[in-house]
């Protein structure tokens, strides 16, 4: 084991890619070639734009992938694993995939629940996972974004998940609904946003709130460059206040945040009102910790 190996985060709509020599990493990229944003090329010939140049450097290195590339809108459609699953099951599923340049290519699969209570899926998410409990275990990880996952956690197993689309729905209204017409450009407000933190997590009837969005600004009673703000805090207050009932924590069980400085923060916030500490780790600090504990299991 040398540690040398290339580790991929496709999404949707961005690629990440990290080159480890000796297990230090010595170069890194960023594309908009995400799965759904090829133009027209495969995903393996968009593969071979991106990381040949790296071949060509260095030699043959083993690739792991990890993410939306997966799907059936990606490489190759890989399994899902079902839970309740370990974590340290993971590296021994991967599946390894035909590919343009020479050497070892596989992704990593994604985990499922599926229950008559809960339909769930992720996709890249149970990398981060496998980081974050190395780096600060805890019994409860969410993971903020367009799709929010709460996992819930014994040990090193996951147990369960649930995902929140709080990040999706606050685009399609602001962009596609009538809550954004003629709002003109958004400021940053921290009162706004508790305002509307606090709002969503004291009413579980949010849905009946929403239109109150744009009445009020039409109304006077807030500044219409607010209004982004005011909706973030709606939406975030109330998914907190939905899943602490869903995953309620024991005494001394902990909670970890994973994702990047902006989101966690705000959700911060939320928990903080709800009573709960969370901890963040930083998502890109996660999965790379994740992905070189997968590479180490494989002996790469």
């Amino acid at each position: 084991m040398n540690e040398s190996f290339i580790a991929i985060d496709w999404g949707s709509t961005n690629l990440r890619a990290w080159l480890y020599q000796q297990g230090q990493c010595i170069d890194s990229l960023i594309s908009e070639s995400g799965v759904t944003r090829l133009q027209g090329r495969t995903p393996q010939q968009c593969f071979s734009d991106l990381i040949s140049p790296w071949f060509s450097r260095c030699g043959t290195v083993p690739v792991i992938m990890a993410g939306m590339v997966g799907s059936n809108a990606g490489w190759q459609s890989v399994p899902y694993l079902p839970c309740p699953v370990a974590l340290t099951a993971i590296p021994h599923h991967l599946t390894q995939v035909a590919s343009p340049l020479p050497g070892d290519v596989r992704i990593i699969p994604g985990l499922s629940v599926n229950r008559a209570d809960n339909a769930n899926v992720m996709r890249g998410e149970e990398t981060q996972l496998i980081g974050a409990q190395r780096l600060h275990a805890a019994s409860l990880c969410l993971m903020p974004g367009t799709h929010s996952k709460w996992v819930r956690m014994e040990g090193d197993t996951v147990m369960d998940f649930r995902t929140v689309i709080t990040g999706e729905l606050h685009h399609l209204l602001l962009k596609h609904g009538l809550i954004g017409v003629g709002i003109g450009e958004q400021k940053a407000d921290e009162n706004a946003f508790r305002q509307g933190m606090e709002t969503g997590f004291n009413d579980a009837g949010v849905v009946s709130r929403l239109f109150e969005v744009r009445a009020a600004h039409l109304l006077g009673q807030r500044d219409k460059s607010s209004v982004s703000e005011w909706l973030s805090g709606l939406l975030i207050g109330n998914e907190v206040a939905q899943m602490r009932y869903q995953y309620p924590l024991k005494s001394g069980e902990t909670l970890a945040i994973i994702g990047g400085s902006g989101l966690a923060e705000r959700y911060s916030r939320a928990l903080a009102y709800a009573g709960i500490n969370g901890h963040v780790i930083d998502g890109d600090l996660a999965f790379q910790t994740g992905i070189r504990s997968i590479a180490n299991a494989l002996d790469y």
